[in-house]
């Protein structure tokens, strides 16, 4: 792996521990997503089902969506910030489609039905809609999934890999990757809602920053 000049693997070994751990709790808030629309699926009590509902909502506000926009966020950082990339393996490539699936998912869908069920419960109507549970346990499932894929790397390289390794990126890249999370999750908690603005800004300039690397790479790899 070529690695830029004045590159920390401290840095960077930060920013995985910083993607295990916010995987981790994404992992165990969408279990217990499942396990308060679970008890109001099943109880008969409406009280308990306004209570399950209700905090439903909040854990998908307050912990499971910042931890996801984190645990997402550091792993695509790692992909544009290593020589792995996006592209280059498969076991890389379905990890980073099963994310954007699921970051749809949970931002367009997911959000938005947990809401109406808690409404819904207040108002002394139907429990949670069993998509609802099938979709929480799809998104443990999912996670469950992406960390065998992590461990065990399966899979060849993509046919369209280059063969030349790309450049591992400096202090402050991985630095900012640590640091991004953790401004958005102070944000959040001070505005009420999640707030990943500071990780879009960092993932763009990075995306950018990395595409310009890659060109000169990429022509080499052709001319060899």
């Amino acid at each position: 792996m070529s690695v830029s000049k004045g590159t920390s693997q401290r840095w960077r070994q930060a920013v995985v521990w910083l993607h295990v751990i916010t995987s981790v709790g994404w992992m165990a808030q969408a279990l217990a997503l499942f396990t308060l629309l679970a008890t109001s699926f099943t109880s008969d009590d409406l009280a308990v089902r306004i209570g399950a509902t209700s905090m439903a909502h909040v854990v998908d506000t307050h912990l499971l969506a910042p931890f996801a926009n984190a645990a997402a966020f550091t792993g695509f950082m790692l992909a544009a910030s290593t020589a792995w990339g996006f592209f280059r393996n498969w076991w890389v490539l379905v990890k980073f489609a099963i994310t954007v699936v699921q970051l749809y998912a949970g931002i367009f869908i997911l959000s938005d039905a947990l809401e109406g069920s808690a409404e819904a419960a207040r108002a002394g109507l139907a429990t949670p809609p069993p998509a609802l549970l099938v979709g929480t346990a799809l998104m443990v499932s999912a996670i469950a999934f992406q960390a065998w894929l992590s461990i065990a790397k399966p899979w060849r390289r993509t046919s369209w890999a280059p063969k030349a390794k790309l450049p591992t990126a400096s202090n402050r890249v991985f630095a900012a990757a640590v640091a991004a999370p953790l401004i958005d999750i102070a944000t959040g908690l001070v505005l009420g809602f999640p707030s990943p603005l500071c990780q879009l800004l960092v993932l763009t300039a990075r995306l950018i920053s990395r595409h310009r690397q890659v060109r000169p790479h990429l022509a080499g790899s052709r001319l060899a």
